[in-house]
């Protein structure tokens, strides 16, 4: 736990993938912290000071040092802690390598392929945002075979970088299932994903800090009646 005088606070919203996954890094890391919610319409003078210039969470104060970026804070605390839970990043140079362009992929490619459809402006864009979450499901199958050597998870045994990159979308990839017919994960055609999706799930220390699918439902259809209310 941390501890010998290490104060650790992180701010974050609730809903976002980004400060999820760093909620995680430090639940799999058994990292005690102070988490803080923001509203991202009414920022807090705290979070502004300690990210002036993007502004938005996730934020990891550490003995008063502010770290901003999620998979930056995730790699921050595999450093800084280094006696805390297991290591996230390979000690591989090259395994830490892939590791961190998967987790790369997951933020470029799942995330875009997601806004499109949520946010595409005409039908045709959100088909060819379901199309190309099918694509990243099925190319993050192929990552996973090759990262985990035939074990649980990204990280072999354990979990690691790529679990906490990719973790933080777990609440979503069941709530768009709800919410679009979206199975993302489907034991048929990504078999390995869909059994890391329910194992990731069952981790004591995951189910320490994340949200269930049913709050970011509810938050998705809260934005549409809010949307609708404004039209």
């Amino acid at each position: 736990m941390a501890g010998g005088g290490d104060d650790l606070k992180m701010l974050g919203v609730y809903v976002s993938p980004f400060p999820l996954r760093v909620k995680l890094a430090l639940s799999f890391k058994g990292l005690s912290f102070e988490y803080v919610e923001e509203d991202l319409h009414n920022k807090s003078d705290l979070l502004v000071s300690s990210n002036p210039v993007h502004k938005r969470t996730p934020v990891v104060i550490h003995n008063g040092k502010p770290i901003s970026e999620s998979m930056v804070i995730v790699q921050y605390l595999d450093e800084a802690f280094p006696g805390a839970g297991a290591a996230l990043l390979p000690s591989d140079p090259l395994d830490r390598a892939v590791a961190r362009f998967w987790a790369s992929y997951v933020d470029d490619k799942l995330f875009s392929a997601w806004k499109m459809v949520f946010k595409g402006k005409t039908e045709e864009e959100k088909v060819e945002g379901r199309k190309q979450t099918f694509a990243v499901a099925e190319t993050l199958e192929g990552a996973l075979r090759e990262c985990s050597k035939g074990k649980p998870f990204f990280g072999g045994d354990a979990v690691g970088y790529v679990d906490v990159a990719l973790g933080g979308f777990v609440p979503w990839v069941h709530a768009m299932e709800e919410l679009f017919g979206l199975k993302q994960f489907d034991a048929a055609k990504t078999p390995l994903l869909a059994a890391w999706l329910e194992r990731v799930g069952e981790l004591e220390a995951y189910k320490a800090v994340m949200p269930d699918a049913g709050m970011m439902i509810e938050f998705k259809k809260k934005q549409a009646q809010e949307a609708a209310a404004e039209a």
